[in-house]
This record gives structure tokens, sequence and C-alpha cells, in this order.
């Protein structure tokens, strides 16, 4: 796995710098985003170190997207949302140079477009771990057991 020194997401992918990790595997990992927009607002990246979208090689495309997929439906039921909006950008608005697809948890009458302007906040460390567990737990599977 190609990771770069100074790259803040391959640090995480690394376990160099501390992330609320969702889900692991495949050469993709998931965890909750710093700067979140929505409660449950999760970044799905590849392990390897690629800039943007235009520099994923195809053997990752599928994994990549199947794990956003699985991201988005983990969104829906952990956290009893009515969808999500799952966005990438490319190089314009990309804060880190390193591929991310963003899956906001959205609600049928949320403030989506003016949430760009105020993020949302925790209620702390625990809800955010919280949140994050929930997530992981449908994800892999624990939530049926």
């Amino acid at each position: 796995m190609a990771t770069m020194a100074d790259c803040v997401f391959c640090a995480i992918v690394r376990g160099e710098r501390p992330a609320d990790e969702v889900w692991r595997g495949g050469g993709v990992l998931v965890f909750l985003d710093t700067r979140p927009l929505a409660r449950g607002h999760c970044l799905v990246v590849p392990e390897l170190h690629v800039a943007t979208l235009l520099d994923l090689p195809d053997r990752l495309c599928g994994p990549l997207l199947q794990v956003t997929r699985r991201t988005a439906g983990a969104v829906e039921r952990a956290l009893g949302c009515a969808g999500s909006l799952v966005a990438v950008n490319v190089k314009v608005s990309q804060s880190v140079p390193h591929l991310h697809v963003h899956v906001v948890p959205r609600r049928r009458r949320d403030l989506f477009p003016l949430r760009l302007l105020w993020p949302y906040r925790y209620r702390g460390d625990a809800d955010r771990r919280g949140v994050a567990r929930r997530l992981r737990d449908v994800m892999t599977g624990a939530e049926e057991r």
C-alpha cells in the first residue's frame, strides 16, 4: 500500500493519526469526518494514496464504490435517515489531496444547503464514538446478532 508521509488521510490509514474508524477492508477505509455537515458524515477513502478520482486505478473503482454504497446503506439503517448525499470533489473544494468520498446523512426536512455554512457539532466525544460504533455495527452485521 503506497502512502504519502505528509498526507493526513495516509496517516489515518497507517494508524498514526486518530480517527473514528467505521469500517476497513478491500483496500478501503471509512471513518467519520472531523468537520461533519451532519451527524454521521463519513469519508470513504482508498488506503492507497491517490490525489483525485482521476488518479484512482481501475482495480480500485469497484471496491471504492461498493464500500461507498454499503456506507450509504449503513447511514440510513444506523441513524434512521431518509437517505444520503454522496459526493466527491475533484481538485476544486478538495480540502485534502487524497481521494475521499463524502457520505452525508440526509433527512427530508433538513436545511442541507445552509449546513455548508454551519457544520454539525457532536455533543461530545462519547456521542461521536457512539455514532461510529453504530455505523460499524451495521457495516459488519453486528446489529443482527
